[in-house]
């Protein structure tokens, strides 16, 4: 038995709802295909942007997108992209796949799709192969409503008014695709650039330093030591991968069970991540101040066979839905320092929401876990006392269920579990405290009978959500069985 005391009257702050942040890169199909198509395109569209894709990211409500990398971001020079789109500059994308880039979609096409999608921008500059200037006139192009020179040109190019721009990025990975460079001389590099990503107007912006690859806990200690006070978000970058990133990550479909082990037990280590680099960061913050922008996870896999190497296309299983369960319920847990996080990548690239071939398109079980908890978005955290049993194999154990619990505006309780175990239910006795004696329970589970089930363009509902019956009020507590490889999420009021 799994005991969890939910405490409902004590708060722990609140859950930023861009945690459940994207990421949308100039890479593979994520961008051309799967989110732009064109004014002309016979695939139904607004302004050129694919309306079924536009539909199934405003259901999951997401609050904030960021672009236009990656590593893409160090070696894309945005001028190239405004303008007519027929005139604009041809690039190879030499990062991923050597392919053409054209350019058609640019500041204003991604401005209109976080438009559309009532979410914030988060757009990153080029450090790595661009200039000071370069990225200062970027953001008086974007955010100036005065009279100069960029402020002028965009609205020759159809936009009168600034947009609002929040979240800028300065540079990214410049420990390696950005740079290759020593935390010391990003530190410097970063004071300098940042000098010139100003406030215009009334538009205020959360700098965000580029951070550190997994657990370069040097680094973290350098940029904040010398630059932390001119930052407002330090990212970091970890993605779960079961086997070498060199030598072979693995098969997103074709895996054993000693894999799904290995995979939950990656997962899980973000948790040490986070408390570690945010012991450091405390040390220079102790209040918190600079967030932590967790703006690449999720699952990185061997491309499917047949694809193109360079578009990073894998298919999307219950196993990488619970990976995403397990990240939600620890980002809650520190929520104190996370504020934001960016899962790779929204559609068609590692591990993505959305998948589309031509014109049909299927949800993945990852968005679906998106779905299922968009209720935690600016919610308060509940505090949670959790007693959980063990997952073991081959010598090795991991707690078996993950959970956090929120309260929501109307006062709603929602406690979302994850059981990582692929063979065996768990039971949970959950303790309710500080709410009435007989409550309305309500659910939603996603799971599978197989490790690799998946949906597919014939059949995009196998993995599918579920309206959850196993959770029964006795004696003062709520007992929930939670089957094997499973997501849920209770509502309780």
């Amino acid at each position: 038995m799994h005991n969890v005391i939910v405490n409902t009257d004590i708060s722990k702050g609140k859950i930023s709802k861009h945690i459940y942040g994207h990421f949308a890169e100039h890479l593979g199909r994520c961008i051309y295909e799967g989110i732009w198509v064109g004014e002309d395109s016979p695939i139904p569209n607004t302004k050129g942007i694919r309306s079924d894709v536009l539909e199934a990211l405003k259901n999951i409500k997401v609050p904030v997108l960021r672009w236009p990398g990656g590593c893409f971001a160090d070696e894309y020079h945005w001028k190239d992209g405004v303008g007519p789109r027929e005139s604009r500059k041809r690039m190879v994308n030499t990062h991923w796949g050597g392919v053409v880039e054209n350019n058609h979609f640019g500041t204003h096409e991604f401005m209109l799709l976080c438009e559309l999608l009532e979410c914030e921008p988060y757009i990153c500059g080029n450090v790595g192969s661009g200039t000071v200037q370069e990225m200062s006139e970027w953001v008086e192009y974007m955010t100036s409503g005065g009279e100069s020179p960029m402020a002028n040109w965009r609205k020759e190019n159809g936009r009168e008014e600034p947009w609002k721009l929040k979240y800028f990025g300065v540079g990214n990975e410049n420990w390696g695709c950005g740079g290759n460079m020593r935390p010391e001389y990003y530190a410097d590099l970063y004071r300098r650039y940042q000098t010139y990503v100003r406030n215009y107007g009334d538009n205020k912006i959360y700098k965000i330093a580029g951070g550190a690859n997994v657990d370069d806990y040097n680094w973290t200690e350098v940029l904040m030591k010398n630059a932390g006070w001119l930052m407002d978000g330090l990212s970091l970058h970890y993605y779960t991968i079961p086997g070498d990133f060199w030598l072979g990550k693995g098969s997103a479909l074709d895996f054993e069970e000693g894999e799904w082990f290995i995979t939950m037990k990656k997962a899980l280590h973000m948790d040490e991540l986070i408390t570690k680099h945010s012991t450091i960061m405390d040390k220079y913050d102790p209040d918190k101040r600079v967030g932590m922008i967790i703006d690449e996870w999720g699952t990185w896999f061997d491309v499917e066979p047949g694809t193109n190497p360079g578009f990073l296309y894998q298919q999307n299983t219950i196993r990488d839905a619970l990976v995403a369960g397990v990240h939600f319920n620890i980002f809650h847990k520190h929520a104190d320092r996370v504020h934001m996080t960016n899962i790779a990548q929204t559609v068609n690239v590692l591990q993505a929401m959305i998948l589309t071939e031509g014109e049909k398109m299927i949800l993945t079980p990852t968005y679906h876990v998106f779905d299922m908890f968009k209720v935690h978005q600016d919610a308060e955290l509940l505090a949670v006392d959790a007693s959980v049993g063990t997952y073991e194999m081959s010598g090795e154990t991991l707690p078996q269920v993950t959970v956090s619990a929120s309260k929501d505006a109307e006062g709603k309780v929602h406690v979302s579990l994850v059981n990582i175990d692929h063979q065996n239910e768990a039971s949970v006795s959950l303790e309710l405290r500080g709410l009435q004696a007989n409550p309305q329970v309500t659910g939603t589970v996603l799971t599978a009978d197989r490790l690799n089930a998946h949906n597919t363009f014939e059949q995009p509902n196998n993995v599918a959500p579920a309206a959850f019956n196993g959770a029964i009020v006795e004696g003062g507590k709520l007992n929930v069985k939670l089957p094997a490889m499973s997501v849920v999420t209770l509502t309780i009021e």
